[in-house]
């Protein structure tokens, strides 16, 4: 056998190799991509967070802007006490009656008049709160309430109505565009967001000075109704002396 038969026999039994892939390096444009999303991923969520340490100190108002959270008054009937509150001066108004024509806080001056502001025609409980507080007319009076007069922001045609088909006589004013509750933030205490009232009571003395105030329809009770005796209660052991 010739060498070159060898040498070509020798060639074709050569073992193979396999290639060797050159190590690949991280690309710089993916590192930075890569960077970039963990970045926005974490301002994110600290967006997140602020926000939900905004709200939840938005909602908890502190005595600093003068309102107080809703801890006040029994397990039961908890309350809020909005702006403006007692030893202000009341905002004055003056709104259609269901009685007809109009009333206006001056009206009242040198009485001490219960202003009681509550949802309107679809909250039936509000209703019925005038209904027991007329029912216990005796016991109002007794705690100091000469009158009492309810704002609620329906169209004061269908106020009348209502009122005449739950007997109601207390004068119940219409608020159709929120102003006048807006000038006493009772629009910020109920379940239906701000526009509508929740269930609010101050009590404005003869001077026009509010003598007391009480929000029941925010969180977390939202409370539309609650027994006279109860109101009175926590009338009675919070109102400011002249």
């Amino acid at each position: 056998m010739s060498r070159s038969t060898d040498t070509r026999r020798g060639r074709g039994r050569a073992p193979s190799r396999t290639p060797v892939r050159p190590t690949r390096r991280p690309d710089p444009a993916r590192r930075r991509d890569a960077i970039r999303a963990g970045a926005i991923v974490l301002l994110v969520v600290a967006g997140l967070v602020t926000l939900f340490l905004v709200y939840k100190s938005s909602s908890e108002p502190s005595a600093s802007d003068g309102t107080t959270s809703a801890t006040q008054g029994s397990s039961q009937y908890p309350f809020a006490v909005g702006n403006p509150g007692p030893g202000e001066r009341a905002p004055g108004f003056e709104l259609a009656s269901s009685l007809g024509g109009t009333i206006s806080l001056e009206d009242y001056r040198g009485k001490n008049v219960l202003v009681y502001f509550q949802e309107g025609l679809m909250c039936q409980p509000c209703w019925d709160q005038i209904t027991d507080l007329e029912r216990n007319a005796e016991k109002v009076k007794a705690a100091g309430v000469d009158t009492i007069v309810s704002i609620t922001t329906d169209p004061v045609d269908l106020i009348a109505r209502k009122t005449q088909d739950e007997g109601i006589t207390t004068p119940v004013l219409s608020d159709p565009d929120l102003a006048v509750s807006r000038a006493y933030e009772a629009n910020k205490y109920g379940m239906m967001g701000e526009d509508r009232d929740g269930h609010s009571f101050l009590l404005v003395g003869p001077d026009g000075t509010i003598r007391w105030r009480a929000d029941y329809g925010g969180a977390p009770k939202y409370t539309m109704f609650l027994p006279t005796e109860a109101l009175l209660a926590d009338l009675t052991a919070g109102r400011s002396k002249p």
